[in-house]
């Protein structure tokens, strides 16, 4: 099983685009099948150095590397990289 940890610091007064980024992330979880699990999180805290994280689950690196590539998924990715400051990510065997 493969963790694909992603973190994002968004742009300030780009809030409403944010959420509909998240809900647009959240809503590819039963649609593309290579999604094990999914979580999503906005920092409650504030001040963080991130804004919000995605934590999913797969099967395999084919699988995430399916999933990267899934044109669903590309699409959103495209919304966040017009409203991000920087982005993080890791990916790790469980």
């Amino acid at each position: 099983m493969i963790k694909h940890v992603v973190m994002w610091k968004f742009k300030e007064g780009t809030e409403k685009e944010r959420d509909e980024f998240l809900t647009k992330l959240q809503g590819l979880y039963g649609v593309i099948p290579q999604i094990k699990e999914q979580e999503i999180g906005v920092d409650c805290a504030g001040g963080g150095n991130y804004g919000a994280v995605l934590v999913s689950l797969f099967d395999s690196m084919e699988d995430l590397e399916a999933y990267k590539t899934d044109p669903r998924h590309v699409a959103v990715s495209e919304l966040c990289k017009s409203i991000r400051e920087s982005r993080v990510a890791v990916d790790y065997q469980v």
